[in-house]
């Protein structure tokens, strides 16, 4: 399955198992994943693609504003994901 930025996937392993985070930046075979909570947009997360479970949601508008490079605060993503837990 293909990664993109904003979509939503949930934690597999790790502390913050079971948690639902958004996708900011893919590279290579590592995720920065975000939540606006424990994990704000300063420092994502990274970790790999296979600890991750996909969801088919993408949050088309934060989507936009990240790839376009525009400013997206912590709320938006707290927001947009309470939805998904």
């Amino acid at each position: 399955m293909e990664y993109q930025i904003g979509q939503v996937v949930y934690s597999k392993s790790g502390h913050d198992k079971g948690d639902v985070q958004m996708i900011t930046a893919v590279e290579g075979e590592y995720l920065f994943l975000v939540d606006g909570k424990r994990r704000k947009l300063e420092k994502p997360k990274r970790k790999k693609k296979m600890h991750v479970q996909p969801t088919t949601y993408i949050v088309e508008s934060v989507a936009e504003k990240l790839q376009q490079g525009n400013s997206v605060l912590d709320a938006e993503i707290k927001k947009a994901l309470k939805k998904y837990q």
